[in-house]
């Protein structure tokens, strides 16, 4: 990906925020609470001040950071090693008692030595910041520290349908955007006909098919996006008919490859909602299957979307599924029926109940910027920083506006 910078660290806000915290040597910091990209931190120990200083339990910090910390129980050393946006590697090595940090070799002075809490390496969260690359900001009121975490190199899937070309400046900002320019229809047979996900008409030179060379060419893969629900029960018949099934697969396949798409993205929705919902998901599991060999021999990518595990949709195996396909992405929205930015604590449970099914490099949090603002999306960004999954998937060009691209930039590397 290109880079666009490095994000500006809150060291010196850090420097003067927690001596506002009463001081009082190696007490519990009762009642401070800390929100890293604006979502609660379970810590194992509770923050503790000495001295006047905030310390903090620097494994599940780190950890929640994406950066790999590892115990040497004879030195009673912590080392953590990051990697920064721009390929640089941090290596910080602390000492139980010890008042001095190496980083890359260099000796740090620290405000207080790390200390042992219950089993738990405490370090002080002004240091953290400052190496870590992570803003910290204090407010006394709610005692509350909040972090900011670094910008970070997620792969980024956009999606782009009707009503879309008003951003289609914004594809080159994502690795790969699926089209939405085709469907199930009523009669379970595929489709680039109809009122909606359909094939766009040319408008003077522009055409669907130099919209997606053009992104191809400008580094962005083209998805060929494949939707349906089944409200009229068109995605059921498709599953039971396994003649009808088959062209539904040939035909995707064969106009994923004449458009020159990349790739697949499979967005068909509504299965499990009722009925026998292990049958469902074993249907689907063999739709999905054969889908994924004649993709394969194509030389196509596929991302199958799902309803996320906290839904009232039971007709997806994530666990099968992921072995299937080359990425998954949780749609954790449309909780509140659209009408504001979605339940955070119910995002967080999608993503852990999908990451007990499958492994966080086949994860995509899907976000959609209709229900979120430019102040709510990137705790959702913040989410699959925290878990380390693979990257994130916006719903949809179209409807981010400035002000919300503008601040997903400040957390995630857009091309």
């Amino acid at each position: 990906m290109k880079r666009l910078g490095k994000m500006v660290l809150g060291a010196a806000l850090v420097a003067g925020a927690f001596g506002a915290v009463p001081a009082t040597a190696a007490t519990a910091a009762g009642g401070v609470s800390i929100m890293l990209d604006s979502y609660p931190l379970p810590f194992p120990v509770a923050p503790a001040v000495m001295n006047g200083t905030t310390m903090v339990p620097f494994r599940a910090i780190s950890e929640a950071l994406g950066i790999p910390v590892g115990w040497n129980q004879a030195a009673k050393q912590i080392t953590a090693t990051s990697t920064d946006s721009a390929g640089a590697v941090k290596k910080v090595v602390l000492t139980l008692g010890k008042a001095q940090a190496s980083v890359n070799g260099a000796s740090v002075k620290l405000a207080v030595a790390p200390q042992n809490i219950s089993g738990t390496t405490m370090i002080p969260l002004s240091f953290f910041s400052q190496q870590f690359g992570a803003a910290v900001s204090w407010d006394q009121a709610s005692k509350t520290v909040s972090i900011t975490s670094p910008k970070k190199d997620l792969y980024t899937l956009g999606f782009y349908a009707q009503g879309a070309y008003g951003e289609v400046s914004l594809i080159p900002g994502f690795d790969a955007v699926a089209f939405g320019w085709s469907r199930i229809d009523r009669s379970g047979a595929f489709t680039t006909t109809g009122t909606e996900f359909r094939w766009p008409q040319p408008a003077g030179d522009v055409t669907p098919e130099s919209i997606v060379r053009d992104s191809a060419a400008k580094g962005t893969a083209p998805y060929l996006m494949v939707y349906s629900g089944d409200k009229e029960l068109e995605l059921t018949k498709n599953m039971k008919d396994l003649a009808l099934q088959q062209q539904t697969i040939d035909s995707i396949v064969g106009t994923a490859t004449s458009k020159s798409f990349g790739g697949i993205a499979l967005d068909l929705e509504g299965l499990g909602m009722t009925g026998d919902k292990a049958l469902a998901q074993s249907e689907y599991n063999a739709f999905v299957k054969k889908l994924s060999a004649s993709a394969k021999t194509a030389g196509l990518k596929l991302t199958v979307i799902l309803h996320p595990l906290n839904s009232s949709y039971k007709g997806y195996d994530y666990k099968t599924l992921g072995t299937l396909a080359d990425d998954l992405v949780i749609m954790a929205y449309d909780y509140n029926n659209e009408t504001g930015p979605e339940p955070m604590n119910k995002v967080d449970e999608a993503i852990r109940l999908a990451l007990q099914q499958t492994g966080k490099d086949k994860l995509l949090l899907g976000i959609s910027v209709y229900n979120e603002t430019d102040k709510t999306v990137n705790a959702k960004i913040g989410l699959a920083k925290r878990y380390g999954l693979k990257g994130i998937a916006i719903w949809r060009l179209g409807l981010i506006g400035t002000p919300t691209w503008n601040e997903m930039g400040q957390t995630v590397e857009l091309q």
